[in-house]
């Protein structure tokens, strides 16, 4: 897989989501890639909210969302975040957006893969558990 999408979900994060609602080209290749592959494009519940914002035109977003899995944030991956959070040394609203959304990776069996407009704040949450890729 040549956009470097891994065994597991792929998961985006709210620009990520955004900039494929916009209909980036790279992000609209990416998807159809995983489609492709069988591989499921997901994203938070969380991201769904943390996307909907005035400027963004909602049926592009809706017809997106159509296309991917939205994984409920649950107790179970909450508890996920809230690890990966402290073993991290983070804590707080800025670092629980980005948790959430590891924790949803992480969340299927499988080495997932996560794009973010925020790389560094992610492999620091993740490791080596999943590939984390910078959008460019």
């Amino acid at each position: 897989m040549s956009r470097g999408l891994a065994t597991g979900l792929v998961v985006l994060d709210c620009e990520g989501l955004a900039r494929a609602a916009r209909r980036d080209v790279y992000l609209r290749a990416v998807i159809e890639e995983a489609a492709a592959a069988r591989t499921p494009v997901a994203i938070s519940a969380v991201t769904l909210v943390e996307a909907t914002y005035p400027k963004i035109d909602r049926a592009a977003l809706q017809w997106t969302v159509s296309r991917l899995v939205v994984v409920p944030a649950s107790q179970e991956i909450a508890a996920v975040a809230s690890d990966l959070l402290a073993a991290a040394g983070r804590h707080g609203h800025e670092h629980a957006l980005d948790a959430l959304v590891c924790a949803t990776a992480l969340s299927r069996p499988g080495h997932p893969t996560i794009y973010t407009s925020d790389p560094g704040d992610m492999r620091t949450l993740v490791g080596t558990r999943a590939t984390v890729v910078p959008l460019r």
